[in-house]
C-alpha cells in the first residue's frame, strides 16, 4: 500500500475554484488515501463488493484476506467457485471473478499494463470484462493506479455529498458534468472530500 499524492498544490487550487469546496476541505483537514499496489488483487476486491453497503464491503473484503490471502488469477482459477461464494457473495459475483481470472490468463486483458494507459483506456479494457461496470474501473483508477482526475457519477456516496456540499435535492448528469469539470485535473481529491462529508452526516 502506498498513499495517495497529493498536498498544498492540489488542496489550494480546489478551493481557489469552488468556496464551499474549499470550506470543506478547510473544517475536515487532511484525509489520507490508501492506493493498493496488487493490481488483481484489488480489482476481484472491487468486483466482489460492487452494490453493497460499505460495511458489507469491509465484512467481505475481510474475509477474502483472511480465506485467501492475495488472490492471483491463477489462485482464482483453482478455487472451487462455492468456497468463493463462501465469503458473503452471490454466484453471479463468483462467475464475474472466475471470469476475470480467465481473461488475464488467456491475455486477453494485461491487468499490469493497464497502470501505462491513459485513463479512459483503462476504463474501456475493463468495462469489457463481463461483471465490470463504470464504477469499478473508476474505483480501480482511483484506489489501485491512484489516478487525480476521477469523480464518480455511479457512486451514490459522491453524489449524497455534491448534493449536501451544494444544497441540492436531486442531480442530474448535467449538473454533476459541470462540478466534475470544476474540480478537474484534481477530481480525485475532491472526491475524497465528497466521500468524507457522506459517511458523516453530510
Amino acid at each position: 500500500m502506498r498513499n495517495l499524492d497529493y498536498g498544498e498544490k492540489e488542496i489550494s487550487y480546489l478551493s481557489k475554484k469552488d468556496k464551499k469546496l474549499g470550506k470543506l476541505i478547510e473544517s475536515t483537514g487532511f484525509l489520507e488515501c490508501k492506493v493498493s499496489e496488487d493490481l488483481f488483487d484489488s480489482l476481484v476486491g472491487y468486483i466482489a463488493t460492487q452494490q453493497i453497503s460499505n460495511r458489507a464491503a469491509e465484512t467481505v473484503s475481510l474475509r477474502i484476506s483472511q480465506k485467501f490471502g492475495i488472490v492471483t488469477p491463477e489462485k482464482i482459477a483453482s478455487i472451487p467457485d462455492e468456497e468463493i461464494k463462501s465469503v458473503g457473495i452471490s454466484m453471479k459475483k463468483v462467475q464475474y471473478i472466475k471470469g476475470l481470472s480467465e481473461a488475464v490468463l488467456s491475455g486477453r486483458l494485461d491487468v499490469e499494463g493497464l497502470a501505462g494507459l491513459p485513463d479512459e483506456n483503462v476504463a474501456s479494457q475493463l468495462t469489457s470484462i463481463r461483471g465490470i461496470g463504470d464504477w469499478t474501473a473508476e474505483m480501480f483508477l482511483i484506489f489501485s493506479l491512484g489516478r487525480p482526475d476521477i469523480v464518480s457519477y455511479k457512486d451514490f456516496a459522491i453524489r449524497k455529498g455534491i448534493m449536501s456540499l451544494y444544497g441540492l435535492k436531486d442531480l442530474d448528469r448535467g449538473t454533476f458534468e459541470k462540478y466534475r469539470k470544476r474540480y478537474s485535473p484534481y477530481g480525485t481529491i475532491a472526491s475524497l472530500y465528497l466521500w468524507h462529508l457522506s459517511e458523516n452526516g453530510g
